[in-house]
């Protein structure tokens, strides 16, 4: 009886450091904070800043699957999939939302007013109303932009300057997101009534469109087209290069990845860097900084990319103006490839 009895005690004793081991671990695993990163584009079109992000996160202390986990939610230019996102990531009690695009970091403030957001945007978070202000931003919100809304003007005055002569110039902008369509349309009216130029608005709100926009850009007879600054134009950046070659449209876009694709210019912040910096924040969050305590960053150094091969391919003589400008030249090389040439300054 007693040899039973301590037997009995033994596998008790068992039972119950196995069904304590158990929670252990699973306390060390939800224990480990939790991203939320949702954006309005694709995960293939927005590989390098992506990458930008997480290399921020590993400044803070911070890597992927050893401190941190990340939940991602990709819209891939459906902008009516990120308030199920948004509502999803808030009733997951992540500790940090990351909001890539202008059009995910509206939703994301809708959605929460304690969950902790950093953005990585191309417009101005003041005029969008993300932020009180740049250097206090308020509330749960900040982040890091690209300025790449308040240079838009400036990518039809090089435009302009590829094309002296020509007078009607279209601007595709995507009427799912007003809030940055808005600003970008007003600005670039005002600056086309002051060059003397005729601007025309071209809409499309899915890659589908695209093939009619740039039928209704040759029965209009437009000379050529900026590209707005919309997640649905980074995620279609290389049927958009296809379709302005076809037609022979000349075109410029705001990311680098555009003119690689085989766009003629490309003219705008680094993306890559304001989502390094956003992942720089998000590290800080974790560790106990408040959105309301860190001010909003720009990514002040603009870059203009120019495609040799495309201009070449339009009949198009690049100014030595523009040369001159050029942070990056693309070119095809002797060996057929696409060559990129970053040029010295």
């Amino acid at each position: 009886m007693t040899s039973n009895r301590v037997n009995r005690r033994e596998i008790i004793a068992l039972i119950g450091a196995a069904t304590l081991a158990w929670p252990i671990t699973a306390r060390a695993q939800q224990q480990m904070p939790v991203i939320g990163f949702m954006s309005g584009g694709s995960r293939k079109s927005s590989s390098r800043p992506l990458s930008g992000f997480l290399r921020g996160l590993a400044e803070s202390g911070f890597v992927e699957q050893s401190n941190v986990a990340i939940e991602y939610r990709w819209a891939d230019g459906q902008f009516d999939l990120l308030p199920g996102f948004a509502a999803d990531l808030v009733e997951r009690k992540v500790n940090v939302i990351a909001a890539a695009t202008t059009p995910a970091a509206i939703v994301a403030k809708a959605a929460t007013a304690t969950i902790p957001i950093v953005f990585a945007i191309s417009g101005n978070p003041v005029q969008l109303a993300l932020v009180e202000s740049l250097s206090q931003p308020g509330g749960n919100l900040t982040g890091a932009s690209q300025m790449n809304v308040e240079v838009a003007p400036k990518r039809l005055e090089l435009m302009h300057e590829m094309m002296p002569t020509a007078d009607k110039f279209g601007l595709l902008v995507n009427p799912r997101s007003p809030a940055v369509t808005d600003i970008l349309t007003k600005e670039m009216q005002s600056l086309s009534s002051t060059l003397g130029l005729r601007l025309q608005l071209l809409n499309a709100t899915r890659e589908s469109d695209f093939a009619a926009v740039f039928a209704t850009a040759a029965e209009q007879k437009i000379d050529a087209l900026v590209i707005g600054t919309d997640p649905l134009f980074t995620n279609g950046s290389e049927g958009l290069a296809a379709l302005a070659l076809s037609h022979r449209l000349p075109a410029i876009y705001q990311y680098p990845e555009s003119a690689e694709a085989g766009g003629l210019m490309s003219y705008g912040g680094n993306n890559s860097e304001s989502y390094r910096l956003a992942g720089v924040y998000a590290g800080r969050i974790l560790k106990g900084a408040k959105p309301a305590s860190l001010a909003v960053r720009q990514v002040t150094k603009l870059e203009l990319i120019v495609n040799r091969r495309t201009a070449n391919l339009l009949g198009l003589t690049i100014p030595p103006t523009l040369l001159a400008r050029a942070d990056d030249l693309i070119e095809r090389g002797g060996n057929g490839q696409m060559n990129s040439r970053r040029l010295e300054r």
